[in-house]
């Protein structure tokens, strides 16, 4: 049976979005998903679902977090096969600080457009003597941040731009908790 990951967006920020992981697990269980579990409360769920259409599990639980739980998250599926893919594909691997390297990961791939405007922000942002860098590959935006994501001017630049990258960050270390638990499931 398929084993996903579900990365929520924008809870439990500053006291705002409010979801308790308890309500979450509850949630997903109610929806007919097995081997539920959460990490930490940034969001992130672990399923097993007989399920293979990822829109429709998506839209379930963003429909049901709404529904029972009163706050509107962007829910962004990841498989469990995707999220090995993405930390196989990471472009920063020597970095020896995983809260210096973060994956955004979002719902559908970006488009021309998009990717133009990340490659300007990048270029404003070296332009500026910022040695952060990015990099896109498939549904996932690699950010490196070598003097620590706080300090980031290309995090910001990101984050407070009109083409923002859609999804939803988590730092290095929390991937690879993921994926371990992922392993796990089932």
């Amino acid at each position: 049976m398929p084993t996903y990951l579900a990365l929520l967006r924008g809870i439990n920020l500053g006291g705002k979005n409010k979801v308790p992981m308890a309500g979450l697990r509850e949630l997903a269980e109610s929806l007919g998903h097995s081997d539920v579990a959460t990490y930490i409360q940034s969001g992130n769920l672990i399923f097993s679902s007989p399920e293979t259409d990822v829109a429709a599990l998506t839209d379930a639980l963003e429909q049901g977090i709404a529904d029972q739980l009163g706050v509107k998250s962007a829910v962004v599926l990841v498989s469990r096969d995707e999220l090995a893919r993405a930390i196989a594909d990471n472009p920063f691997p020597g970095e020896p600080d995983p809260r210096k390297v973060h994956a955004v990961f979002s719902r559908d791939d970006r488009g021309p457009e998009a990717l133009a405007a990340i490659d300007a922000i990048q270029q404003k942002s070296r332009d500026a003597g910022s040695a952060d860098e990015v990099v896109i590959i498939g549904r996932t935006l690699f950010l490196h941040t070598p003097d620590g994501f706080g300090r980031s001017d290309l995090a910001v630049r990101l984050s407070s731009s009109r083409t923002r990258p859609a999804g939803t960050a988590r730092n290095w270390a929390t991937v690879t908790k993921l994926m371990t638990m992922l392993d796990q499931a089932g």
